[in-house]
């Protein structure tokens, strides 16, 4: 059941956890990251944060409105982390590239935390700068409104697709994820071009290629393709 966060400076534990900390909107997130790590989405519990934070499990609703309420806190947490590590340079095209690549990296940073969340509209503070972001950059560039809509809800969708696939991937267990990487070299690299004519002709470079994330070569597609729009405008 969610419950109604408590407000302003009531929110504040005065006293120090078992732990030593004070707990704090920020050190909640910073933990439930760290829970995710080791124990996955199933994993994210209040009474497991509690455990971890060495406070009572009900402490964490003094600060958010429940466990749906700290999920969306998370996500909007890793675009902060996005935004954090890119600067605008004023060319739209390398601007969105260097964004989506962040996007990316600090998704794959927390590969649980981009499985539980990347899917989710939290409408927070870095949510809607990175929204901004990319629509300001698209509409300064010289698209025109529809088009700049367009392109961010591809790029965004690309971002995240490709965020939660390699983060699924990196999110299993190790054994499973090499297991799956060997396929390549083991299924693939060993069909017959009598009957697999194509995968034989290509099959080092699958294999060179495949166990890398597709998403900087379908970013570059996309942002090929909106250069070549705006030059025929």
């Amino acid at each position: 059941m969610s419950r109604r966060a408590v407000p302003g400076e009531a929110r504040r534990r005065r006293r120090p956890t078992r732990q030593g900390q004070v707990l704090s909107h920020e050190l909640i997130i910073e933990t439930a990251l760290r829970v995710l790590r080791e124990h996955g989405a199933a994993g994210l519990t209040a009474r497991r944060l509690g455990l971890a934070l060495g406070a009572d499990a009900s402490a964490i609703y003094r600060y958010f409105r429940g466990m749906d309420d700290l999920t969306l806190a998370i996500a909007d947490a890793l675009l902060a982390s996005a935004l954090r590590g890119w600067r605008a340079t004023g060319d739209w095209r390398a601007d969105l590239r260097a964004l989506g690549l962040s996007i990316h990296r600090s998704y794959l940073a927390h590969p649980q935390a981009a499985v539980l969340t990347a899917s989710r509209v939290a409408g927070r503070p870095n949510e809607v700068a990175v929204d901004e972001t990319i629509l300001g950059i698209l509409r300064t560039a010289g698209f025109p409104d529809a088009d700049a809509v367009r392109i961010y809800h591809a790029f965004i969708d690309q971002s995240l697709g490709f965020a939660v696939l390699d983060a699924a991937s990196l999110a299993l267990p190790e054994a499973a994820r090499v297991a799956d990487e060997q396929v390549w070299q083991d299924t693939y690299a060993r069909l017959p071009a009598e009957t697999h004519p194509h995968i034989a002709a290509t099959a080092p470079l699958l294999v060179a290629r495949m166990n890398d994330s597709g998403y900087p070569a379908a970013l570059d597609m996309l942002l090929d393709s909106a250069a070549r729009q705006l030059g025929e405008s």
